[in-house]
């Protein structure tokens, strides 16, 4: 008698990303709506991997599901000294607070550390690359507290630049912060605690919403950003 053998893929559970087993119970239940993950980022072996960050779907098809957090732009501007000053300083105003004065041929940290230095802003908020002054512009990346926010644009003042020609500082977005996305893809609310292979319908599943997370553990494409890192940090700790 013939007897045919047949194989079938088996997965292996992966949580080393879960970083205390305290709280492996704190779960709800959620329903991931399949359309909302692209086969080849979110499940390339047919499996969504337990870590993925997902948020839930507030409007529109799949409301009150759950999809692949969509992630939320952080807010860059330049900043760039025209007219070729050979002197001075100038100054930036984020959001009325105003720095002390820069100097016209100022590095990247020293840009940094004058912003650093404005009350509602610590070391961890912002990055400048780019400079030194006036030949090169600098870049102002937001973070930490500002991650995924629409930042309002810098002003400046380049009353004290000397030498040059009509010496002007500009301020411009190069990428406006936060998310044109209304549907709630970018507001993350946990980790899919169990992978789960997919079909081809929605698929019932849990959610791990409070705990301790090994974030350089998490699976690859698992959407986690500062902007995720800034939202939950109230109900996770994050570890490296």
């Amino acid at each position: 008698m013939d007897i045919s053998l047949r194989t079938t893929e088996f997965h292996v559970e992966n949580r080393s990303w879960l970083a205390s087993r305290d709280g492996t119970d704190v779960t709800r239940g959620m329903t991931l709506y399949l359309p909302a993950f692209t086969k080849n980022i979110h499940y390339p072996d047919g499996f969504i991997p337990s870590g993925i960050l997902v948020a839930r779907i507030t409007s529109g098809e799949g409301a009150d599901m759950y999809g692949p957090y969509a992630g939320s732009a952080s807010e860059v501007q330049t900043v760039t000294i025209t007219g070729g000053p050979t002197g001075g300083t100038f100054t930036l105003t984020l959001s009325g607070e105003t720095t002390s004065g820069i100097a016209y041929n100022a590095t990247a940290s020293a840009v940094r550390d004058a912003l650093a230095a404005l009350p509602s802003v610590s070391g961890n908020d912002i990055a400048v690359s780019g400079g030194p002054g006036p030949a090169t512009p600098f870049t102002v990346a937001f973070k930490g507290r500002f991650a995924g926010q629409n930042v309002a644009q810098m002003t400046a003042s380049a009353a004290s630049l000397t030498g040059g020609t009509s010496p002007a500082v500009n301020v411009a977005t190069t990428t406006g912060g936060g998310s044109t996305n209304l549907t709630g893809l970018d507001v993350p609310e946990g980790f899919l605690f169990s992978s789960k292979e997919v079909g081809t319908a929605n698929i019932g599943a849990p959610l791990h919403w409070r705990g301790a997370i090994m974030v350089s553990r998490l699976p690859a494409a698992s959407g986690f950003d500062d902007n995720a890192r800034q939202v939950l940090g109230a109900k996770f700790r994050f570890e490296s």
